[in-house]
Protein backbone atom coordinates (compact mmCIF):
# COMPACT_ATOMS: atom_id res chain seq x y z
CA UNK A 1 0.00 0.00 0.00
CA UNK A 2 1.30 3.41 -1.07
CA UNK A 3 1.41 6.38 1.68
CA UNK A 4 -1.52 9.08 1.28
CA UNK A 5 0.51 12.07 0.30
CA UNK A 6 -0.98 15.72 0.86
CA UNK A 7 0.10 18.81 -1.11
CA UNK A 8 3.09 20.70 0.37
CA UNK A 9 1.43 24.23 1.60
CA UNK A 10 3.94 26.68 0.93
CA UNK A 11 4.03 29.58 3.54
CA UNK A 12 2.70 32.68 2.48
CA UNK A 13 4.93 35.07 0.93
CA UNK A 14 3.82 38.36 -1.12
CA UNK A 15 3.23 37.59 -4.75
CA UNK A 16 5.92 39.16 -6.74
CA UNK A 17 6.02 42.48 -8.04
CA UNK A 18 5.25 42.58 -12.04
CA UNK A 19 8.12 43.08 -14.09
CA UNK A 20 8.88 46.47 -15.70
CA UNK A 21 8.91 44.92 -19.31
CA UNK A 22 5.59 43.18 -18.54
CA UNK A 23 3.87 46.38 -17.22
CA UNK A 24 5.20 48.42 -20.19
CA UNK A 25 4.53 46.16 -23.10
CA UNK A 26 0.48 46.14 -21.28
CA UNK A 27 0.47 49.44 -21.44
CA UNK A 28 1.93 49.77 -25.19
CA UNK A 29 -0.55 47.18 -26.15
CA UNK A 30 -3.68 48.81 -24.50
CA UNK A 31 -2.85 52.08 -26.14
CA UNK A 32 -2.41 50.61 -29.41
CA UNK A 33 -5.41 48.74 -29.19
CA UNK A 34 -7.73 51.96 -27.95
CA UNK A 35 -6.40 53.76 -31.10
CA UNK A 36 -7.54 50.74 -33.17
CA UNK A 37 -4.10 49.97 -34.71
CA UNK A 38 -2.38 46.96 -35.65
CA UNK A 39 1.40 46.06 -34.92
CA UNK A 40 2.30 46.23 -38.36
CA UNK A 41 1.39 50.07 -38.50
CA UNK A 42 2.84 50.94 -35.48
CA UNK A 43 5.85 48.66 -36.23
CA UNK A 44 5.85 50.57 -39.16
CA UNK A 45 5.74 54.03 -38.05
CA UNK A 46 8.40 53.01 -35.58
CA UNK A 47 10.33 51.16 -37.38
CA UNK A 48 10.96 48.64 -35.77
CA UNK A 49 9.91 44.52 -37.06
CA UNK A 50 6.42 43.48 -36.22
CA UNK A 51 8.13 40.32 -34.25
CA UNK A 52 10.17 42.53 -32.48
CA UNK A 53 7.07 44.78 -31.07
CA UNK A 54 4.41 41.53 -30.36
CA UNK A 55 7.28 40.43 -28.20
CA UNK A 56 7.63 43.87 -26.55
CA UNK A 57 4.03 43.92 -25.85
CA UNK A 58 4.29 40.43 -24.56
CA UNK A 59 6.81 41.22 -22.00
CA UNK A 60 9.28 39.58 -23.42
CA UNK A 61 12.22 41.32 -24.60
CA UNK A 62 13.39 44.19 -22.65
CA UNK A 63 13.44 47.30 -25.08
CA UNK A 64 16.36 50.19 -24.90
CA UNK A 65 14.68 53.89 -24.51
CA UNK A 66 15.33 54.40 -27.80
CA UNK A 67 13.32 51.53 -29.40
CA UNK A 68 10.89 52.37 -26.51
CA UNK A 69 10.38 56.11 -27.16
CA UNK A 70 9.96 55.10 -31.17
CA UNK A 71 7.04 53.01 -29.88
CA UNK A 72 5.55 55.72 -27.98
CA UNK A 73 6.12 57.80 -30.48
CA UNK A 74 4.42 55.78 -33.38
CA UNK A 75 1.65 55.96 -30.84
CA UNK A 76 1.68 59.61 -30.37
CA UNK A 77 3.24 59.48 -26.37
CA UNK A 78 6.12 59.89 -25.22
CA UNK A 79 8.50 57.89 -23.64
CA UNK A 80 7.46 59.93 -20.47
CA UNK A 81 3.55 58.90 -21.24
CA UNK A 82 4.30 55.30 -21.44
CA UNK A 83 6.31 55.57 -18.21
CA UNK A 84 3.34 57.20 -16.69
CA UNK A 85 0.65 54.46 -17.44
CA UNK A 86 3.35 51.44 -16.17
CA UNK A 87 3.45 53.28 -13.05
CA UNK A 88 -0.09 53.60 -12.73
CA UNK A 89 -0.64 50.08 -13.64
CA UNK A 90 1.94 49.51 -10.98
CA UNK A 91 0.06 51.29 -8.62
CA UNK A 92 -2.82 49.27 -8.66
CA UNK A 93 -1.66 46.10 -8.72
CA UNK A 94 0.98 46.55 -5.91
CA UNK A 95 0.38 47.17 -2.61
CA UNK A 96 2.17 49.61 -1.15
CA UNK A 97 5.17 49.06 1.08
CA UNK A 98 4.27 50.56 4.55
CA UNK A 99 6.45 50.14 7.90
CA UNK A 100 3.56 47.90 9.10
CA UNK A 101 4.54 44.72 6.56
CA UNK A 102 8.66 45.37 6.51
CA UNK A 103 9.43 46.19 9.54
CA UNK A 104 12.87 45.56 8.73
CA UNK A 105 12.48 48.65 5.71
CA UNK A 106 10.55 50.75 8.86
CA UNK A 107 13.59 50.78 10.90
CA UNK A 108 15.86 50.99 8.14
CA UNK A 109 14.15 54.51 7.30
CA UNK A 110 14.21 55.24 11.17
CA UNK A 111 17.83 55.61 11.32
CA UNK A 112 18.11 57.41 7.99
CA UNK A 113 15.59 59.89 9.58
CA UNK A 114 17.76 59.70 12.47
CA UNK A 115 21.06 60.53 10.26
CA UNK A 116 19.33 63.33 8.30
CA UNK A 117 18.56 64.98 11.69
CA UNK A 118 21.85 64.90 13.09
Amino acid sequence: MKPVTTPRTKPDRPEPEPLLRHVVGDALRRERLAQGRTLRDVADVARISVPYLSELERGRKEASSEVLAAAAGALGLGLGDVLSLAQQELARSVPRITAATTPARASVSHRAQVCLAA
